[in-house]
């Protein structure tokens, strides 16, 4: 019998947050935090591959199927998208786990780690970064510009960033054979960025992510005075983050294992079975499976 994947909602401070589970509750537990543009979709070929495992993959609030209120209903901030993920985590009684981050989903993480260090156990990192040689300058330019001004010029190359053309080239750059990438991918996200009001909400967080790397110390520290085991699985290609990203993790845990992989942003999406064997492997050895 095949691993079950349930689709559930849970309201937390108010807001119905979508999150993807499986596994009973009595499990070692690992939770998968999402990036941009993207929601719990893109681990869903990766869940069925973590049998013996609670696997909990919520979509952050304003993505995928979780709400989305405007930013003149919720003031989006990365420290608030963490508190809703930890208040979930607590509605659910996870208290001890692994985590999976993507993107968005490492500072959500670190500042879950940070504020909770005995919490988690490991890291698993897909092109998740925690360090400044990480950012790819010629994709973060763009960015940066609207951070130090968000004119109106800025703005609008950052929209450019939300039509179905550039959220494929998230996607695809990187990859040797696109003819393996489901349109699907980029279909879905393009839908999700298209509802009335979400652009904002993204441009919001684009602002916001300048507060991330100023957590970046507290970050190594915590896994210094830890040395939490950390797995790096790396798209090589990734436009955003680069590999130099990964590597750095080795620089604070000695338990730090890279792996570079040919491969874009959502490496998951060309190389899924290597990457999962690579987790099943990484955390045998740190949070085995029951």
């Amino acid at each position: 019998m095949g691993t079950v994947v349930h689709h559930r909602y849970a309201t937390v401070r108010g807001h119905r947050l979508f999150y993807r589970e499986a596994g009973s509750a009595d499990l070692p537990t690992i939770v998968l935090l999402h990036g941009f543009p993207t929601s719990s979709f893109m681990f869903r070929n990766l869940i069925p591959q973590l049998a013996g495992y609670r696997v909990i993959a919520p979509d952050h609030l304003g993505f995928g199927l979780s709400d989305a209120p405007t930013v003149e209903e919720f003031d989006y901030s990365f420290d608030a998208l963490a508190e809703l993920t930890q208040g979930l985590l607590e509605q659910l009684g996870v208290q001890r786990y692994a985590m999976v981050v993507h993107d968005y989903g490492a500072p959500i993480g670190w500042r879950l780690a940070i504020a909770n260090p005995e919490s988690v156990v490991a890291v698993i990192s897909q092109n998740g970064n925690g360090y400044d040689e990480g950012f790819v300058p010629s994709g973060w330019a763009p960015i940066w510009a609207y951070q130090r001004n968000p004119s109106s010029e800025n703005e609008a190359t950052l929209r450019g960033v939300f039509t179905p053309a550039a959220i494929r080239g998230q996607y695809v750059t990187g990859v040797a054979d696109e003819s393996v990438l489901s349109p699907d991918t980029w279909t879905l996200d393009h839908a999700y960025l298209s509802r009335p009001g979400n652009a904002e909400v993204q441009l919001k967080l684009f602002a916001d992510y300048i507060t991330n790397p100023p957590l970046y110390p507290a970050l190594h520290r915590w896994l210094r005075d830890n040395q939490v085991p950390v797995l790096a699985a790396w798209g090589e290609g990734d436009p955003f983050f680069g590999p130099d990203g990964a590597r750095a993790f080795a620089r604070d845990t000695d338990k730090a294992e890279i792996h570079v992989l040919e491969g874009g942003h959502f490496l998951l999406e060309s190389a899924c079975d290597e990457v999962a064997s690579l987790i099943r492997e990484f955390l045998a050895k740190y949070l085995p499976a029951a």
